[in-house]
C-alpha cells in the first residue's frame, strides 16, 4: 500500500536524513566520520572563491569543526585514512568502506566501457604508454601530471596533457588512487596498496548487481525520500543498474512506496528514516550540498529554484557568482553570494536575496551563521544588516 506524505513532512524528512538538524556542542573527528558516513561522499570541486566544497558539507552539520581533522583522513598517512577519492556523484572523498562497491565501475574502466572519449584509448591502443606510467609509479613512487611533463614516455616525450590523460584513466580504472593534494590541489597519483590500508582492498568484490543494490540503498539512507531518478543520481548509476537494484530493495521492504501531493506521484522512502515533527536547522549549503544538488528535487520540495551562476556571463547573473542557500527549519529561505577575501582577511557578503515566504528572523539568524562561517575560515565577518533588491527578471 503507498502511503502518502505532505510535502511539509518530505522536507523534514530529507533534512533529518541528511543531518541538518541541531548541530553537536563540539565538532570532532568521530562527528567528521558519521557525517560522512551518513551523506556517503563530500563532492570535490577545483573552485576556491569561499573555501573547497569538500569542506562545507561537514561545517553545514557540524558547525566550526577543524579543518585539518578532514585533511588528515582524507590525505594523510596510510593508517589514519577514513576517506579516499574516487568518482561517485562527481569526484568525491568517500567512506572507505564503498571502495568494494565501485570495483565494478572501475572494472569498466579498465575495459574502456566508461570515461571521457580521450581516456577510452588507453584501455585500447595506448594501454602500453598508461602501463609504462604506472611502472614509472610503482618503481619510483608518487607523481602528480605536471612531473610527467617533459619525462621519456614510449614514443617519445610525455606531454601534461598526455601524462594527465594516462593517469586520469588509470585513476578511472582503480589503477592508482590519490596519494595527497598539492600545489594549489594539484592530485598526486600512488598505487592503491601504499595509500589505503590493507582492510580496505582485502574484502572480495561483489557483483556489479549487489554493489549496485548497496549503493541505492546508501543513496535511499542519505536522501530520506527520493524518485527513482534521483536514487540513482546520487552515484551516477544508469537506468539499468537502478531499476533491478530499487526493485529488489522494494521487494524486501526496505523501500517503501510513497506519494507526496505537489512534490511527485512516486517516490521511496527509506524504512530506517526519522519523521520529524519539527528539524531546527540552520545552515548555509554549498553548491554541491546533497541536499540541494539535484536542482529538480530542490524545486519540488522547497519551492526554491536554485542555479550555480558561475559559468554565467557576469551581467546576466540573477543573485552572484558563488551564491549558497540558506537553510532554515525546513525551508530554504535565502540566497547568498559570498567570497573569501583571504588578503584582507574579509568574509564577503557580496549579496543576499531572501525567498518571498522568508520569516522575520531570517536575517538575525543568517547573520549569527555568516558570522559562524567567518571565525571557521579564520576571517572577520563582514555581514550586511539588510538584504539585497530583488534581482532583475532573466532575460530571453
Amino acid at each position: 500500500m503507498t502511503e502518502t506524505l505532505t510535502l511539509a513532512q518530505a522536507r523534514r524528512i530529507a533534512i533529518a536524513a541528511q543531518g541538518l538538524g541541531a548541530r553537536p556542542g563540539v565538532a570532532t573527528a568521530g562527528g567528521l566520520r558519521r557525517t560522512l558516513d551518513r551523506l556517503g561522499l563530500f563532492q570535490i570541486d577545483s573552485v576556491n572563491v569561499l573555501t573547497r566544497a569538500h569542506y562545507l558539507p561537514a561545517f553545514s552539520r557540524l558547525g566550526a569543526y577543524d579543518r585539518v581533522l578532514l585533511d588528515a583522513v582524507a590525505w594523510g598517512p596510510r593508517r589514519r585514512r577514513r576517506m579516499w577519492e574516487y568518482w561517485a556523484h562527481e569526484a568525491s572523498l568517500l567512506p572507505l568502506d564503498l571502495h568494494p562497491l565501485l570495483r565494478w565501475r572501475m572494472a569498466k574502466a579498465d575495459r574502456g566501457e566508461i570515461g571521457w572519449g580521450a581516456l577510452r584509448a588507453y584501455a585500447g591502443p595506448r594501454r602500453g604508454e598508461a602501463m609504462a606510467v604506472l611502472g614509472r609509479i610503482r618503481d619510483h613512487g608518487p607523481v602528480a601530471a605536471s612531473d610527467l611533463e617533459g619525462e621519456r614516455g614510449p614514443g617519445g616525450w610525455w606531454g601534461w596533457s598526455e601524462g594527465k590523460r594516462a593517469l586520469e584513466w588509470l585513476f578511472w580504472a582503480g589503477h592508482v588512487t590519490t596519494a595527497t593534494r598539492r600545489n594549489g590541489f594539484e592530485r598526486v597519483y600512488d598505487i592503491p596498496e601504499r595509500v589505503l590500508p590493507a582492510a580496505v582492498l582485502a574484502p572480495p568484490t561483489p557483483s556489479p548487481e549487489a554493489a549496485h543494490r548497496a549503493l541505492v540503498e546508501r543513496a535511499a539512507r542519505a536522501l530520506g525520500i527520493a524518485t527513482d531518478a534521483e536514487l540513482r543520481d546520487y552515484f551516477r548509476l544508469k537506468p539499468g543498474e537502478a531499476a533491478p537494484a530499487i526493485a529488489a530493495l522494494a521487494g524486501e521492504g526496505v523501500l517503501l512506496p510513497v506519494t507526496v501531493p505537489g512534490y511527485v506521484r512516486s517516490a521511496w522512502l527509506h524504512r530506517d528514516v526519522r519523521r520529524p515533527r519539527r528539524v531546527a536547522a540552520r545552515a548555509l549549503l554549498a553548491p554541491f550540498d546533497p541536499l540541494v544538488w539535484e536542482r529538480g528535487r530542490t524545486e519540488r520540495l522547497f519551492g526554491f529554484h536554485y542555479r550555480l551562476e558561475i559559468y554565467t556571463p557576469a551581467d546576466k547573473r540573477r543573485h552572484g557568482y558563488y551564491v549558497l542557500p540558506f537553510l532554515l527549519g525546513d525551508r530554504l529561505v535565502a540566497r547568498v553570494d559570498l567570497k573569501a577575501d583571504r588578503a584582507a582577511g574579509r568574509l564577503m557578503v557580496q549579496a543576499v536575496h531572501l525567498e518571498p515566504d522568508a520569516p522575520a528572523e531570517t536575517m538575525p539568524e543568517l547573520e549569527a551563521e555568516l558570522d559562524l562561517m567567518a571565525r571557521w575560515l579564520g576571517l572577520s565577518s563582514s555581514a550586511p544588516s539588510a538584504a539585497s533588491p530583488p534581482p532583475p527578471a532573466p532575460r530571453p
